[in-house]
C-alpha cells in the first residue's frame, strides 16, 4: 500500500477551480516531486495534504487512514510535517528556540509540571534539546544556534525552517519550494540535506520545486500539474519526454511528423 494516496482531489475557491480530479500515490521512502507552471495548483495540492485546505471532493489517505477532514495538528500527530514557500519562522526568537517549538507534539509535561520545571519537566527538556542539537549538527548550523532568526541570511532561514520540520520527527515531509531565491551554493547545500533526509533518515518527501535540473536529478517520481489537472506522472525521464509536459512548459502545439 502507498504511504500517501490522493484520490480525485477537487478544490474550488468560489468560481475558481484550483484542483480538478488530481490523483496520485506516494510510496514509503520516495522522493516525490510536484511540478508545473505558475498557477498550476501545486501549493494548493500540498495544502490539501497538510490540512490547510479541505477539498470539496476526493480523499487523502495517509498510512491507510482517511485524513481528508482532519485539521493540520492531527495530521502532524500522525507524522506529516511541512515547510512553507514563504518562510514561517518566529523571527524574534533564536534558532534553538524555533526548533524546540517543533518538539511541542512530543512534550509530555503538563502546565503544573512544566511550571515547576525541576524534576520530570527538566529531564524531558534535556532529552528534547539533545534531539534538537542532533538536527542542528545534521544541518550544519551549530554556529547559529543562539542567533536571532530574523538576523540570518535568507538561505540560513530556509535551512532553519527545514530543521524545525525535522524536529517534529515526521514520516512524510512536505517541502514547498525549499530552494526558491537561493544562490547556487545554497542550493547545492539544500539538495544535499534533502537527499540525506530522504536516504539516511528514511523520511518520505514530497517537494515542489521550479528548478527542473534539481527535480530531474534527485526525484524518484514526478507528478506534473497544469491548470489544476494532473497531465503527466512517472520517472523523471518519462516526464521529460511527455508531449503534454513539453507543451505546458514551452507552449508549443503538438505537431505531426512530416
Amino acid at each position: 500500500m502507498a504511504q500517501l494516496s490522493c484520490s480525485d482531489i477537487q478544490l474550488n475557491f468560489g468560481g475558481v477551480r484550483a484542483l480538478s480530479g488530481v490523483s496520485f500515490d506516494v510510496q514509503q521512502g520516495e522522493l516525490f516531486a510536484i511540478i508545473g507552471p505558475n498557477g498550476a495548483g501545486k501549493s494548493s495540492m500540498l495544502n490539501c495534504i497538510s490540512g490547510l485546505y479541505h477539498p470539496q471532493q476526493g480523499k487523502v489517505f495517509f498510512e491507510e487512514q482517511d485524513v481528508t477532514r482532519l485539521p493540520p495538528y492531527e495530521r502532524t500527530r500522525r507524522g506529516i510535517a511541512r515547510s512553507f514557500q514563504n518562510i514561517a519562522l518566529f523571527k524574534g526568537m533564536t534558532v534553538i528556540d524555533n526548533l524546540m517549538i517543533g518538539r511541542h507534539l512530543h512534550q509530555q509535561a503538563g502546565l503544573i509540571t512544566g511550571g515547576l520545571y525541576y524534576g520530570p519537566a527538566q529531564k524531558e527538556e534535556i532529552k528534547h534539546r539533545e534531539y534538537v542539537e542532533g538536527i542542528i549538527e545534521f544541518l550544519e548550523i551549530q554556529s547559529l544556534r543562539k542567533s536571532i532568526v530574523g538576523t540570518l541570511a535568507y538561505g540560513f532561514q530556509k535551512r532553519v525552517e527545514l530543521a524545525r520540520a525535522l524536529a517534529l520527527e515526521p514520516k512524510l515531509l512536505l517541502l514547498d519550494e525549499p530552494m526558491a531565491g537561493m544562490n547556487l551554493e545554497e542550493k547545492e547545500d539544500m539538495v544535499r540535506f534533502i537527499l540525506e533526509t530522504n536516504q539516511e533518515r528514511g523520511i518520505t518527501i514530497i517537494m515542489i520545486e521550479h528548478d527542473m535540473g534539481v527535480v530531474m536529478d534527485i526525484s524518484n517520481t514526478v507528478c506534473v500539474l497544469d491548470f489544476g489537472k494532473r497531465i503527466a506522472g512517472g520517472t523523471p525521464d518519462e516526464v521529460q519526454q511527455d508531449p503534454h509536459v513539453i507543451k505546458a512548459y514551452i507552449g508549443e502545439e503538438d505537431r505531426e511528423e512530416p
